[in-house]
């Protein structure tokens, strides 16, 4: 089921929302009644309403204490005695989603709960008090997700807002197994929208990407909700932002260049666009230097397969959506007065080469059979092979404990003399911690640092092979993976066939050593394809 707070993981690269100015300072464009200092005031707060639905009264009468909150600058608020909180939805760094039940109407939402100790400085507390700014000023908007209110207890702030159980949109697609190009126009409609409303209102996303667009519901034709606004600032006339933030695949080049107004939006949504007609990013690579270096430098393939297939006008509309001058580059509101996006017609309803679908899901999949295959390499491997790795997490791992965590991880690198943001280090603390229990233990450590010191050779690879091939018969069948994977907490149905689809090359139903050698290897060749 899908959520709506929930941020995806892949390739993240900062979750900084400050920025700094080329100009002097201006009036803010923020509309007045969500001005920081009417929602959150200085101590002590005079009273005032946070979510769109209660009073003060309401919240008092519903189990509330008197008590005055840090975060939210309002007295505590037991959610508990509101809703239901029901099972949990997805983990991130900051906090868990989970399903919620309105006691008074029965209606369900998603709750995202975020522990008040992992808020750890004054920017992360402005930060998500600009979210849910940023919220409540554009609920009620199409294609956007509805804000409940916001809530603070002594351990945790509650955001509530409605529940996306359509799942997310790059999974919907690959579910119906086959799509046009008019049925993309039609999810970029929404996706376009989405830009051209959030800037008429003057916020800047910052951090557009399919994993961030959830379908309301399961129904055919169910609208596209935009979600996750932990990028997101109001714009500033003449302020040039320069904090680089978004997700690799999708930044713009003036982001990298640290010199960006409201137009990166419109670039990510032309690499949705890019990705949705030939199932791979237009920049692409297999670290996220190379995805950089690939963005500056800026080559547009449409003339490789599928595009010879895909219509002029489509074409066109992203060559438009993706011009490097962000100056010269088309506008959300132009964008949605293209024939492409506004004529039907322009659009054919041929369906797309079954081979987009493919390439989609191996780019939409994070290959579990590989990370776990590392993780058994990493629990295997001799103390020579590993040689400072191992002091390296018994430094980090400053109360002895047996796991890093985020602060241990930052003050570790910090005395390594790593210049790494603190955005920064959070996607490598994400990245690195498998089962989301928001510290790195130290297999989790060896996993994430190993591939960086060659470690993975050709004995280690078949050791690998061997922990899944329990009887050895020289094949991992479907019950073996099953068996590996629950070890690891991975083994649902739908993980189990997406992984033996994307490693089973010949399609037998079982993954042999050369196939499963061929997944642990696969990267630069089809990078290097990928670009031609």
């Amino acid at each position: 089921m899908g959520l709506c707070l929930c941020r995806p993981r892949s390739h993240d690269i900062s979750i900084s929302s400050s920025s700094s100015s080329d100009s002097s300072p201006r009036e803010s464009k923020r509309p007045p009644q969500y001005g920081h200092n009417e929602l959150f005031p200085p101590f002590p707060p005079p009273p005032a309403n946070l979510g769109p639905d209660r009073t003060l009264t309401q919240y008092q009468s519903t189990g509330s204490s008197s008590e005055t909150g840090p975060i939210l600058g309002k007295p505590f608020v037991d959610v508990k005695s509101i809703y239901d909180l029901d099972k949990e939805l997805g983990r991130g760094q900051f906090g868990i989603t989970y399903l919620c039940t309105e006691k008074s109407t029965g209606n369900k939402y998603a709750c995202k709960s975020i522990s008040r100790h992992k808020l750890v400085n004054q920017k992360d507390i402005e930060d998500v008090r600009r979210e849910i700014l940023i919220l409540q000023h554009l609920t009620g908007q199409p294609n956007i997700v509805e804000f409940k209110g916001a809530y603070e207890d002594r351990q945790n702030l509650h955001l509530v807002m409605e529940l996306c159980s359509g799942g997310e949109l790059f999974d919907r697609i690959i579910a119906k197994g086959s799509y046009s190009e008019r049925e993309a126009a039609v999810v970029m409609r929404q996706v376009v929208n989405v830009v051209h409303v959030c800037h008429f209102m003057g916020v800047l996303h910052r951090d557009l990407k399919p994993e961030n667009f959830l379908l309301a519901s399961r129904e055919d034709g169910a609208p596209l909700k935009a979600t996750d606004f932990g990028l997101s600032v109001f714009i500033e006339e003449g302020k040039l932002y320069r904090d680089i933030v978004g997700s690799a695949y999708y930044v713009g080049p003036e982001v990298l260049k640290k010199r960006y107004g409201k137009e990166i939006d419109v670039w990510s949504a032309g690499v949705i666009l890019y990705i949705l007609l030939s199932g791979v990013p237009p920049f692409w690579a297999e670290t996220e230097r190379g995805i950089f270096e690939a963005i500056l430098e800026g080559k547009l393939d449409l003339e490789s397969s599928p595009w010879p297939k895909i219509s002029s006008s489509a074409k066109d509309i992203i060559r438009k959506m993706l011009t490097r001058d962000p100056s010269k580059r088309i506008t959300a509101a132009q964008a949605l007065e293209h024939p492409w996006l506004k004529d039907e017609r322009e659009a054919s309803d041929k369906p797309l080469d079954s081979a987009v679908l493919i390439r989609m899901k191996q780019f939409r999949a994070m290959n579990k059979l590989k990370k776990l295959a590392l993780m058994v390499i990493a629990e295997n491997l001799s103390g020579e092979e590993i040689k400072g790795l191992k002091q390296m997490f018994q430094n980090m791992d400053t109360d002895g404990s047996g796991t890093i965590t985020f602060d241990e991880l930052k003050s570790g690198l910090s005395r390594l003399g790593s210049k790494l943001s603190e955005a920064e280090i959070k996607q490598l603390m994400e990245a690195a911690d498998v089962d989301r229990s928001g510290t790195i233990d130290y297999v989790e450590f060896i996993t994430a640092t190993m591939h960086r010191h060659r470690l993975e050779k050709e004995e280690q690879l078949f050791q690998a092979f061997q922990f899944f091939d329990k009887d050895g018969s020289g094949f991992i069948t479907r019950d073996e993976l099953k068996q590996a994977m629950s070890q690891y907490g991975m083994g649902d149905e739908a993980t189990i066939d997406e992984v033996i689809d994307d490693v089973d090359t010949d399609k037998d139903g079982n993954i042999n050593y050369e196939e499963f050698v061929a997944m642990m290897r696969r990267g630069t060749q089809d990078t290097n394809e990928n670009q031609r």
